[in-house]
Formats: structure tokens, C-alpha cells, sequence
């Protein structure tokens, strides 16, 4: 897996006195810098892998694109490690004549532990003025069944995770339980841009008739992330914080919580799920 995963030594204490020393992998995480059009951007700290899916991803999370013919190129810029060897962490982007260009002049932290930095009606408001698709006229259904089997499906399918039990993991489903990406980081945001940025590339936006299963919970950002991409119903393994139902709530997105195979909650248009 290359970069994806690292090896180190570790010291395993067990409450019987005994130590030991083993080796162990641990999951990738290194810094991502995107520039558009040559200039800085921001960055982000990954797991190395599908970084052209995670700065498509990225750019439509932040409503700058929303179709693929946007999207001119996408390279890696020189750069070097103390080794000589091509550190990949560097990304430009060239975008459409005629897309509006990002604020390249602010200093950005995209990868902050929790929210997006605004909060409450503000970021609400941001979003829907952002966003290009609507999931609220979305008739999408979804067998209950079907729904709550889907973390489990998500699970067999990270090679990333079994090997560290330290990564994300976004998963894009049909509504027939039908897996059509899984992207893994240490970073549950990022893990969503992979695949919205793998959809993006892939001419399949808006992302109609779909469920989003993530790992993790519910946060702002992924709500967020899934509207901007045209995805109309998000679930999640753990809870949904506040804001991210009433952004789901605004935007006529279902959210699910708490869905562990048996049972799951439903925040926000729970028509959706057919029980």
C-alpha cells in the first residue's frame, strides 16, 4: 500500500505484567497542498492516495466546481523529501476559463478536529447560496433493510482499517445495496471528498438516488459535503450534531444516526426509508 500505511515498533504492556515488543502498522497522514492555478490554496492534512479524487472532492465541497468540465487538469508539482525522493504532497489545479476563481489570498485550516468555523443560520445560509443541486425534490427510497445492512458492507470493504484500525471510511451505495465507491483517511472529511471528487470525475454529478454511508458521525461538513454533491440521504454509524440536522432539515436531506445493523435513527425526512 505503499505510503497509504507505515510501518513502526511498539510496546504492547498487558495488565499480567508481561511486555513485549512487536512491530506494527499505522495509517498514512502527511500534508496535502492544493494550488489553483499556481497559487496556494490550502492544505490539508491526508492519507496519502486518490489525492486527485480528494482535490476534485475538496473544490466541489467548497462550491467552486460542480461539473467535470471544470476541472482542466489536476498534477503534482515538483518536491522533494530530505531523501531525494518525489513527496506527491503537492497538487495544482487548473480550472475552465471562466470558473470563478477561490480567495487564494487567506490563510485556510481545513483540518480542524470539528466544525467548519461558522456557525449556526450563517452557515446555513452559505451553504444553500453555494449549492448547485437540490436533494429536497430527490424521491429516492430506501428499504430499511437495506439501510441498516450498509455499515457492515462499508466494513468488510476497508482493506485500509483492517490492516491499521486507525482510518475513515465513506462509502457511496445505491439504494439496492449496491457499493459504487469506498475511500478510507484519516480524515472522516476527507474520506467523503474522495469519493464526491471520484463521482465529480466520473460525470455523475448530482449524486441523485443515493445513499452516503460514513463511518464515523454526522458532523456539519459532511452534511454539508453530501448536499453540495447531490446526495440525498446520509447515514452514519454514530450521532448527527445539531447543526448538521438543521442543514439536512433546510436542505430536504434525510440523515440517519446510530445505524448499527439492528436499528437506526432517523433525524430528518424519514419518508425516505421504507419500513
Amino acid at each position: 500500500m505503499g505510503r497509504v500505511t507505515r510501518r513502526g515498533q511498539i510496546t504492547k504492556f498487558r495488565t499480567d505484567g508481561t511486555v513485549a515488543k512487536r512491530e506494527d502498522v499505522l495509517a498514512g497522514e502527511e500534508p496535502l497542498e492544493i494550488r489553483v492555478g499556481g497559487r496556494s490554496f490550502t492544505v490539508t492534512m491526508r492519507t496519502p492516495g486518490d489525492d486527485f479524487d480528494l482535490v476534485a472532492g475538496f473544490l466541489v465541497s467548497e462550491g467552486i466546481i460542480w461539473e467535470p468540465g471544470q476541472l482542466v487538469s489536476l498534477r503534482y508539482c515538483a518536491g522533494v523529501d530530505d531523501s531525494g525522493q518525489q513527496t506527491f504532497n503537492v497538487v495544482d489545479v487548473q480550472l475552465r476559463p471562466g470558473t470563478a476563481l477561490p480567495d487564494t489570498t487567506m490563510e485556510r485550516h481545513v483540518y480542524t478536529s470539528s466544525s467548519c468555523g461558522i456557525c449556526g443560520t450563517a452557515s446555513i445560509e452559505a451553504v444553500r447560496k453555494s449549492s448547485h443541486f437540490s436533494v429536497g425534490d430527490d424521491d429516492v427510497r430506501v428499504p430499511l433493510r437495506i439501510l441498516a445492512g450498509l455499515p457492515e458492507q462499508l466494513r468488510q470493504k476497508q482493506k485500509v482499517f483492517d490492516r491499521t484500525g486507525g482510518v475513515h471510511a465513506a462509502g457511496l451505495f445505491t439504494v439496492q445495496g449496491e457499493l459504487l465507491c469506498l475511500r478510507e483517511d484519516v480524515g472522516r472529511h476527507n474520506a467523503v471528498d474522495k469519493v464526491v471528487g471520484w463521482a465529480l470525475r466520473a460525470g455523475m454529478l448530482p449524486l441523485r438516488g443515493t445513499v452516503l454511508q460514513v463511518s464515523g458521525r454526522a458532523s456539519f461538513e459532511l452534511v454539508q459535503k453530501a448536499q453540495l454533491a447531490g446526495i440525498p440521504v446520509l447515514a452514519a454509524v454514530s450521532a448527527p450534531s445539531s447543526l448538521s440536522v438543521e442543514l439536512a432539515q433546510d436542505a430536504g436531506m434525510t440523515v440517519v444516526g446510530f445505524s448499527r445493523g439492528s436499528s437506526l435513527n432517523c433525524y430528518s425526512y424519514p419518508e425516505r426509508i421504507l419500513a
